[in-house]
């Protein structure tokens, strides 16, 4: 028997897109979370959902480990959680009966029930954690499992009493991330992992944070758990846990998961100077902004400390796009970053975002134009999504039928009013997939000539067409 079992909503399985990728990661802040009840001396099981194949396969380990607490935590700090998937939120119901079934308490931690605590607490979750949660789960564990405290006493909490929703006050956010020990790797198999990795990228990456929130105000940014404070470990302290993943797995990649990586000043720098201090070889990549990465030596500190690729939030070509957004960044910031980051040796990548309420055919064909003057290494693609919570959703909301949430991460469906029909954007997202596909093989083919490429401009270039005479016809109202 254990004393609480932890497990996350994600599974691979149910996200094409991504299990077609190849390049899962594992749930992070579980681990987390887990680490503190382990140094709280309370017996834990990890049940890890990523390569399930349905939900129901928990309830042998739930029969087997009979925990008196059932705890579904997901990774807030993965950006496919926040988007709150319905293929997710209906296997975390699924979960949610077994787990009554068996007879557990059940807690639940995600953006998506914090969204919709009520919902998650008529399917028979029992609380739902507001926020950032590992004391929340801590000081609910006592209680729970030792009896000690007051279950009123406790901070960012939601439950049902006599039918009603009851919320404790808001739990502030831990300042100091130093004092939270390392994630608990040890609960983790991660041979699947990297199995996947080396067979669709030849290389392993794991997952680490540095920071925690972000302050800027982008309307269309959901921030559920973290909120629009940022805190930081300190460089010493993420690289005591480099040092440890490096002897444990032997990595040569990290994804910094940060919503914003080093955005407090000095903390690149200093983290270069230990990386080269402590010879530790590592190639990793982050998410940042532009105009953050225009700041001082910032560029010139990431490739010191082995950065290869950084993702940036571009999402458009049109200034009057990015300000309808509250963006809070320029196209020349835009520009001047992407170079700068090619003349360090770093791979510039952007995150690109269609259907904002206002954007007409000129704004996407300056997106089209940027990406095709920029030559980013790789892109992203989505719509607009209003998730609640954010300035973007109420502005939308009236518009909004029953379907608020995407099924999967490649639904890439508009569910507000906008320029062109839903179908369009789905089209479009294909189109400049492989408008970018065509312009890398072009780029190739003007160092050398090579018969695969020639062969794959061709084939791009009928893909491009078919795709454009679909889109004619969503904006005319053909299909």
């Amino acid at each position: 028997m254990v004393d609480l079992l932890l497990t996350h909503s994600y599974f691979l399985k149910f996200d094409p897109k991504q299990l077609k990728s190849g390049t899962p990661y594992a749930p992070l802040a579980p681990l987390y979370a887990a680490s503190l009840l382990q140094t709280n001396n309370y017996k834990l099981g990890f049940y890890d959902n990523m390569f399930s194949n349905h939900a129901a396969q928990i309830k042998e380990y739930l029969l087997l480990h009979k925990p008196k607490l059932f705890v579904i935590y997901d990774d807030g700090f993965n950006y496919l959680t926040k988007m709150c998937l319905t293929n997710m939120r209906e296997a975390a119901f699924e979960m949610i009966s077994i787990a009554k079934e068996v007879g557990c308490k059940i807690v639940i931690s995600s953006s998506d029930s914090t969204d919709h605590s009520l919902e998650y607490l008529q399917k028979g979750a029992d609380f739902i954690i507001l926020g950032e949660a590992e004391q929340t789960l801590l000081e609910l564990s006592h209680f729970l499992i030792r009896g000690e405290g007051k279950i009123d006493s406790i901070d960012g909490l939601a439950w049902l009493n006599n039918g009603e929703l009851v919320k404790s006050k808001n739990r502030n956010n831990l300042k100091n991330l130093d004092e939270l020990p390392l994630p608990a790797w040890d609960l983790i198999d991660l041979k699947p992992y990297q199995e996947m990795w080396i067979k669709h990228k030849g290389y392993f990456s794991i997952n680490m944070v540095t920071t925690r929130g972000c302050p800027f105000k982008c309307n269309w940014c959901a921030k559920p758990i973290y909120g629009n404070r940022y805190n930081s470990r300190s460089p010493e302290n993420v690289i005591e846990e480099i040092r440890l993943l490096c002897q444990k797995f032997h990595i040569h990649h990290i994804w910094f998961a940060d919503d914003i990586f080093g955005l407090k000043p000095g903390w690149v720098k200093e983290f270069a100077l230990l990386v080269q201090k402590h010879g530790l070889n590592i190639k990793f990549k982050i998410q940042s902004r532009v105009d953050l990465l225009l700041e001082d030596d910032s560029i010139k500190d990431l490739a010191l400390a082995g950065c290869e690729e950084v993702w940036v939030g571009a999402e458009s070509g049109s200034q009057k796009i990015l300000d309808s957004m509250d963006k809070g960044t320029k196209i020349e910031q835009i520009e001047e970053a992407s170079k700068l980051l090619k003349v360090h040796g770093i791979h510039p990548c952007f995150f690109l975002q269609f259907g904002y309420p206002g954007e007409n055919f000129e704004d996407i064909q300056s997106t089209i134009h940027m990406v095709k003057r920029l030559m980013p290494f790789d892109i992203g693609i989505s719509v607009s999504y209003p998730l609640p919570g954010t300035k973007f959703y109420e502005n939308v909301k009236s518009q909004l039928n029953q379907k608020q949430n995407w099924t999967d991460s490649d639904e890439l469906l508009v569910m507000f009013h906008s320029t062109f029909p839903a179908g369009f954007y789905k089209q479009l997202q294909r189109l400049l997939h492989y408008q970018f596909r065509k312009w890398k093989a072009l780029e190739l083919l003007e160092n050398h000539f090579d018969w695969k490429q020639w062969f794959l401009v061709t084939m791009r270039q009928m893909q491009i067409w078919f795709t454009k005479l679909r889109m004619r016809r969503y904006a005319t109202g053909q299909f």
